[in-house]
């Protein structure tokens, strides 16, 4: 197989651990939960809200992290080499926090899948697993996957994809340049990106076919929920009886699934809670489910 630089490079990404700066003495965490699941940060992107991550990763504390997919993004890297410093902290977080004791399982998708050629490895504390089954506090069974897998163009037309990506590149950029002269004239952020896929009516039953399938596929492996990122549209409900969950991503959205120490999930929107993207409007709350067993 050919060599790729891109793809050796975002390997790099993934498993370098040099010396770590210095970060003075720890402040306490704000938050602590149980589990944490977050997904779709998409390093290696202009569009990765790494500042807001880091944020985010300093001030929640838990004993499970779930990286679920697309954590690294090889398509971009492929194309155009993109390492900013804040995106190597972000990666230096996550194996200090692996480091600590937090158990950071990483579960590769369709954009960082040169990952799966590491299943069952430990890069620095952070297992790279295929996929998972994690059982709450209250005794539920959750499948947890990326789920590209149920993307019908992602299995059947990946050029589509690809060009999908691009397209979708240039809009965030578009963004950054709406956005650039929206706090020039006092006004709060927006997302054109969320905007455009709430309102085409084909992305809006995309999004709820793409929810019934990995339901369904939940349903016959006998668990009472999945947990999955890879369409970027956070969500927590049941769907025939079957919990789906959804976290998110750190693109458009800045969320992520949240267990509490007794069970109860939680869709947290840091958005909501930054301090560094205080400019930003702040979104309306999450649904939360209470604890329930089955």
């Amino acid at each position: 197989m050919p060599h790729d630089p891109a793809t050796s490079r975002a390997d790099w990404a993934l498993a370098a651990h040099p010396p770590e700066a210095e970060e003075g003495p720890a402040e306490p965490p704000s938050r602590r939960y149980r589990t944490v699941w977050i997904s779709d940060l998409h390093l290696g992107t202009p569009g990765c809200q790494a500042v807001a991550l880091l944020e985010f990763l300093r001030e929640v504390e838990c004993e499970q992290l779930f990286l679920v997919g697309d954590i690294i993004d090889g398509w971009q890297l492929r194309r155009s080499w993109y390492w900013p410093q804040a995106h190597n902290d972000v990666v230096q977080k996550l194996l200090r926090k692996a480091r600590k004791g937090c158990r950071v399982v990483f579960i590769p998708g369709n954009h960082d899948e040169f990952a799966r050629k590491y299943l069952g490895h430990n890069f620095g504390g952070i297992e790279v697993a295929k996929e998972w089954v994690h059982e709450t506090a209250d005794g539920r069974k959750l499948w947890i996957t990326h789920g590209d897998l149920f993307d019908g163009v992602i299995q059947c037309a990946k050029w589509l994809a690809h060009v999908g990506d691009t397209l979708y590149e240039l809009t965030l950029k578009l963004n950054r340049h709406l956005n650039s002269l929206r706090a020039r004239l006092g006004l709060p952020y927006w997302s054109l990106s969320k905007y455009l896929k709430l309102k085409v009516k084909r992305a809006v039953s995309f999004i709820s076919d793409f929810e019934v399938a990995v339901a369904r596929e939940a349903r016959k492996r006998g668990v009472h929920g999945v947990v999955c990122g890879h369409i970027h549209h956070a969500e927590l409900r049941e769907i025939d009886g079957i919990l789906y969950a959804n976290d998110g991503d750190w693109v458009e959205s800045l969320t992520a699934l949240v267990e509490h120490a007794d069970g109860q999930l939680e869709i947290l929107d840091w958005s909501a809670h930054s301090t560094v993207l205080a400019g930003r409007s702040v979104a309306p709350p999450r649904t939360e489910l209470a604890p329930q067993g089955r």
